[in-house]
């Protein structure tokens, strides 16, 4: 019994052996490869976290700068999150902040340099959105139309739709282009929450433009009063 089993060891080994003679090379690279992937990856998560720390404190610099109004710094301390944290949302809500310091302080040119680098270069679609909106706000202003409704193109994140509908009817309407505004703002109205108050601001402009948006909004529904089939 010994003797046999001895010999169904052997063969085994044998077996062993001939397996890792084939395949042993892929093996052990297949395992380099999966553990080298795990230690680049660690690596990468701490290089994050790192990054991240160091642009919260820049960001508190930033935010120091704006509170206390001081542009220069401001823009110093934006420049360097740019150059060194451009990759970390910290960076884009430096610049969402200082752009609406700059704005407020009278120099547009420099708000408007801050929205454009979020809507160009950031990596939030949230912040990318928020930075379109507020600089076609700034462009309408400016009455720079086209270049205000460009803002607007392409696809936004769905929560930012009924915003960005509302803002291209009043683009709309600032050229007078009062049925293309009409439909904007009833777009926007159904998408706005029937709670919101942003809603109610939409329903002004809707009436003044000769629209009730209530009833075609309620258009199809059965009434308290009508039986159910």
């Amino acid at each position: 019994m010994a003797k046999h089993l001895d010999l169904e060891e052997q063969e085994q080994l044998a077996e062993l052996k001939h397996f890792w003679k084939r395949y042993g090379n892929i093996i052990s690279w297949l395992l380099i490869v999966v553990f080298g992937a795990v230690a680049a990856w660690n690596g990468y998560q701490y290089w994050q976290r790192t990054q991240s720390a160091k642009a919260s404190v820049m960001y508190d610099e930033v935010e120091r700068a704006a509170v206390a109004g001081d542009l220069p710094k401001v823009e110093r301390a934006l420049g360097d999150m740019k150059e060194r944290f451009a990759r970390t949302a910290y960076a884009e809500q430096a610049a969402l902040l200082a752009a609406r310091v700059f704005y407020e302080k009278g120099n547009v040119d420099a708000a408007k340099g801050a929205l454009a680098w979020v809507a160009s270069k950031g990596s939030d679609e949230g912040y990318q959105a928020i930075a379109k909106l507020r600089l076609s706000g700034i462009l309408l202003e400016a009455k720079a139309y086209d270049e205000a409704l460009a803002q607007l193109d392409g696809k936004l994140p769905k929560e930012f739709s009924a915003l960005a509908a509302d803002r291209r009817g009043d683009i709309l309407m600032a050229q007078s282009k009062k049925e293309q505004a009409k439909a904007e703002y009833q777009a926007a109205y159904k998408e706005f929450d029937d709670r919101s108050e942003y809603r109610r601001l939409v329903e002004v402009k809707l009436n003044a433009l000769g629209v009730d948006p209530a009833p075609s909004a309620s258009a199809g529904a059965p009434s308290a009063s009508e039986p159910k089939k």
